[in-house]
């Protein structure tokens, strides 16, 4: 009887110990989805910030709407990877529970990539808007 209890008290001490890895492994998972949103979110940000430099370098350049339309394809490419990153984040994140950690809700996601891609809306306006008195 001893060797059956004890075989069955180390089974259920195994059991624990994979239970306790997998919820960590899935608590390291949620953080790494919100590391790779946050990176997401800076390459979109380097797409916008590169097309507002183009603009600002360029911005006198005959015809005047090729530098816009050249800015405009790089906030328009950021303003995807906005939206890529949102999708993708809010995806794993309904996929997983948390445990341990304090995942980023995925509302959150959405508003901060919104936010992002609403600026770089208004960025585009402002660059067609503005008058280069030439």
């Amino acid at each position: 009887m001893g060797k059956e209890s004890s075989g069955k008290a180390l089974a259920n001490e195994r059991t624990d110990l994979a239970e306790d890895r997998t919820e960590w492994a899935e608590d390291r998972t949620i953080m790494a989805n919100e590391r790779t949103f946050a990176g997401w979110m800076r390459t979109g940000l380097a797409a916008v910030g590169i097309g507002l430099g183009f603009n600002a370098l360029f911005g006198k350049l005959e015809p005047l709407w090729v530098p816009k339309a050249i800015a405009t394809l790089f906030m328009i490419i950021g303003i995807f990877i906005f939206w890529a990153a949102q999708r993708n984040g809010c995806a794993v994140q309904a996929r997983l529970n948390s445990h341990q950690t304090t995942p980023v809700k995925p509302t959150n996601m959405r508003i901060i990539s919104g936010l992002m891609g609403s600026g770089a809306i208004a960025l585009i306006i402002a660059i067609w808007a503005m008058d280069f008195g030439g």
